[in-house]
């Protein structure tokens, strides 16, 4: 058995790792990766893992991709004319229409957690990169101090287990995606 490793912070650098996981796939998937994330993507490098092996992928497919091919795909994956290929939204995929209970039942574990919507965020709080997002902060204490790891498994399997393998699965497939293949 390997000694764990703490950071500087008090973080166990599994729980760091996790959390950046969390983070960096939470900015791919609210907004339409900039220059910069596209150059630092094309950086990573990954192991022989499942993971390790779709971060290479996406880190040689960063490295080719322009901007504006970039933010093209975002869009027409995930806002489009009228609506892009995707809705990344829990309560669609879990009853096929948006605003819907899993909604109401996200934003109460967010009061509970004492987590508010930042005010010039439009979508609804069940987008898959807003929980991403909600699970990095959780992880390293974004939001008062880190949730132990039963606070972070019972957010997880409420809200994102129930539905985010649907959705990667067919972010992985879609048609508009290349970039985002990877991140499926």
């Amino acid at each position: 058995m390997t000694a764990s490793v703490v950071d500087n912070r008090g973080f166990h650098e599994e729980d760091r790792l996790r959390a950046n996981v969390y983070g960096f796939l939470a900015r791919f998937l609210l907004s339409p990766p900039s220059a910069d994330m596209l150059q630092e993507t094309a950086g990573l490098t990954g192991d022989t893992t499942e993971l390790g092996l779709a971060f290479t992928t996406l880190s040689k497919i960063a490295s080719k991709t322009p901007v504006a091919t970039a933010r093209q795909e975002y869009n027409d994956l995930f806002i489009g004319v009228g609506r892009g290929e995707l809705l990344p939204y829990g309560s669609y995929y879990l009853t096929g229409f948006l605003n819907e209970k899993p909604l109401a039942k996200l934003r109460q574990s967010l009061r509970e957690l004492q987590i508010q919507r930042k005010e010039e965020v439009k979508d609804p709080e069940d987008h898959i990169g807003t929980l991403l997002e909600v699970m990095e902060g959780l992880i390293l204490g974004k939001f008062g101090p880190p949730a132990c790891l039963d606070d972070q498994k019972n957010f997880y399997r409420n809200h994102i287990e129930n539905w985010a393998s649907h959705f990667f699965s067919d972010l992985e497939s879609a048609k508009y995606s290349t970039l985002y293949q990877p991140i499926g």
